[in-house]
């Protein structure tokens, strides 16, 4: 069908007459006077509204909570949208960093407010400087962003000189970005003269009681019928290794006094080589059984050391092996 057909149909009154384009031109003027003026209309009616709405001067949000900031705002019927996070030590986590509008503007009713959380200061764990000597111990701290803070000396029976006895912060804690962390390094075995408790712990008490009749230090020992070890071993001492023992003074000792349910006990043995390579470790040895998780081990041994231990098989169910702070190692007691 042509042009000339469809207005025919359409639009004539008769089969031989043509709408004129005047009368064309004359309906699309009316249709969009009418748009216009529904333009006009709703636009006027929306603007009217908006500037019905009273103005409000924006409030200071910064530091506050998530609900008490959306409060702050609905009181003056202002809405609020969170657009990020970003990390600020100097700003609580969890509340207002930043706001636009900023605080002491003025709108209307209704506006929205956006504005940006603190994730407070940026975190990381601390390592574990433990049995490292301090060179790379200072490595590890820069490489989490660390300083390493006061460096103070201490004698050590176990230690070579110049490795980590201790830190403060104690490893895998959460701490903000550029935390100093003091450490204890060795300084080596003692001079003539000066008294060091040894490490007995997992030693026989016959041991300790050479020990301390030569160096002239008196013992205290307690007995301990639950332990996992077997009679006669020590399994803890106060002060602990390395401590300072003036002639006279006073060891305690945790000895077990575990005695087998008639005849031999049968013992698990626990093997263990410390890694050859690299410096001292930081080893821990647990035991896990129905009574609970007991440490059977917790000592800095050299590259290449071996540990050997006896677990009475009633004692435990699982050996878990720690080195410096991490699991390296799970075995079943069978």
């Amino acid at each position: 069908m042509g042009f000339k057909e469809f207005w025919q149909k359409h639009f004539s009154n008769s089969d031989e007459r043509i709408v004129s384009p005047g009368f064309v031109l004359r309906v699309g003027g009316v249709g969009f006077l009418l748009f216009f003026l529904t333009y006009f209309l709703f636009s006027w009616t929306l603007e009217t509204v908006i500037h019905n709405r009273k103005e409000v001067i924006v409030p200071d949000i910064s530091g506050k909570s998530t609900v008490n900031a959306l409060q702050t705002l609905s009181e003056l019927n202002l809405a609020m949208k969170i657009e990020g996070t970003e990390f600020n030590e100097a700003v609580p986590i969890g509340t207002v960093l930043r706001q636009v509008p900023g605080a002491g503007s003025t709108v209307r009713e209704g506006k929205i407010v956006r504005v940006i959380f603190s994730q407070g200061g940026e975190s990381v764990f601390t390592p574990n400087l433990i049995g490292l000597p301090l060179r790379n111990a200072e490595l590890m701290l820069r490489q989490r962003q660390l300083v390493l803070g006061q460096v103070s000396e201490s004698y050590s029976l176990k230690a070579e000189k110049g490795t980590v006895l201790s830190q403060d912060p104690k490893p895998e804690l959460s701490v903000s970005k550029n935390t100093m962390v003091e450490v204890v390094v060795s300084a080596g075995n003692p001079p003539a003269g000066i008294i060091m408790l040894p490490d007995f712990r997992q030693k026989k008490s016959d041991e300790a009681q050479q020990w301390a009749a030569q160096s002239g230090v008196t013992l205290r020992l307690t007995e301990d019928a639950g332990s996992l070890f077997p009679g006669g071993t020590i399994i803890d001492q106060d002060p602990a290794p390395d401590t300072v023992v003036a002639a006279g003074g006073k060891v305690s000792l945790t000895v077990s006094s575990r005695k087998s349910a008639g005849g031999a006990e049968r013992e698990f043995r626990v093997h263990f080589e410390v890694p050859q390579s690299g410096s001292q470790r930081h080893i821990r040895v647990v035991a896990l059984g129905k009574s609970g998780d007991r440490e059977i081990f917790n000592g800095l041994r050299d590259p290449g050391t071996k540990i050997d231990l006896s677990v009475p098989y009633a004692g435990a169910e699982k050996i878990r092996i720690f080195m410096n702070g991490i699991l390296v190692e799970e075995r079943p007691v069978k």
